[in-house]
């Protein structure tokens, strides 16, 4: 097996990663252009693998797991290789699309925040949501603009929007699996044993926001990239919009969803919407 190889598969890794962990994210990425997808892949693997130490590796180590990711990836970007795929693949990606190491060192900082924080205050919780989902939607707009950093410059505000949404709706989907069984509590000034409607309705008109001035961003992304973006973003509203309408109590009950069939009413909707040059 020559280098090459060895580098296709690392790829192939990390894709074979986000189909697993995210079905519907996986869905969206496939409408990628070939090279902008093996791209997209390598960030998602790299950013999964973190998120899955702090979160998952609860009988190990978290901390040393954790340390030893970071060492890794600290060699890789200065050597070009890892022995670890997933790294390796991203490491390739940062240097192909110039993604700053700012980026990298703010999402592994948040990593971190998740071994030994559990209450966030207001200031935290917004710099653990740029460092854990903004600087990836940043990565992830170095791919979509193929390093032209002009574009870049515009949409950045728009791409960190919209990883602030995703994130939020993932913390309010999750917000009882994180409480009880990791012992977080993301949202500030929130007591958890009285979630409220009022609670429940500021976080969400945030999250409003958010997509508001995402949506700006995605219609203005090269249109190789709008539909796959786009379809996330529908995705995402489409599962914020079901939890707009349960009671805080079901939602600290059970994990809320969207089923199988509405995904695919959701992709044949973005496709619609594309088509048409509604986006």
């Amino acid at each position: 097996m020559d280098f090459n190889t060895y580098t296709e598969i690392s790829f192939k890794g990390s894709k074979n990663i986000t189909r697993a962990y995210s079905n519907s994210f996986s869905l969206a990425v496939s409408m990628l252009p070939s090279e902008i997808r093996t791209g997209i892949y390598s960030i998602y693997g790299f950013v999964r693998l973190a998120d899955e130490i702090v979160d998952s590796f609860h009988d190990y180590d978290k901390e040393t797991l954790l340390d030893r990711f970071c060492e890794e990836t600290e060699y890789a970007l200065k050597y070009g290789i890892s022995i670890n795929p997933v790294i390796h693949c991203f490491q390739l990606t940062v240097k192909k699309y110039a993604i700053g190491k700012d980026l990298i060192d703010a999402f592994l900082s948040s990593m971190r925040k998740d071994l030994d924080t559990s209450n966030y205050s207001k200031e935290e919780y917004y710099r653990y949501i740029f460092g854990s989902a903004d600087v990836v939607g940043l990565m992830c707009l170095k791919v979509f603009v193929g390093g032209n950093e002009v574009k870049y410059e515009q949409l950045k505000g728009q791409a960190m929007s919209l990883g602030s949404a995703f994130q939020k709706v993932n913390f309010l989907r999750d917000i009882k699996n994180d409480y009880e069984k990791l012992n977080r509590k993301y949202f500030p000034g929130i007591d958890m044993n009285t979630f409220s409607q009022r609670d429940k309705d500021l976080i969400i008109g945030e999250i409003k926001s958010d997509f508001k001035n995402a949506y700006q961003g995605i219609k203005a992304l090269p249109r190789s990239v709008r539909l796959s973006v786009f379809t996330a973003y529908a995705y995402y509203s489409k599962l914020l919009g079901k939890l707009e309408k349960t009671p805080p109590s079901d939602i600290m009950q059970a994990r809320i969803s969207i089923p199988q069939h509405k995904k695919l009413r959701i992709l044949a909707f973005s496709y619609f919407r594309f088509k048409m040059h509604f986006i």
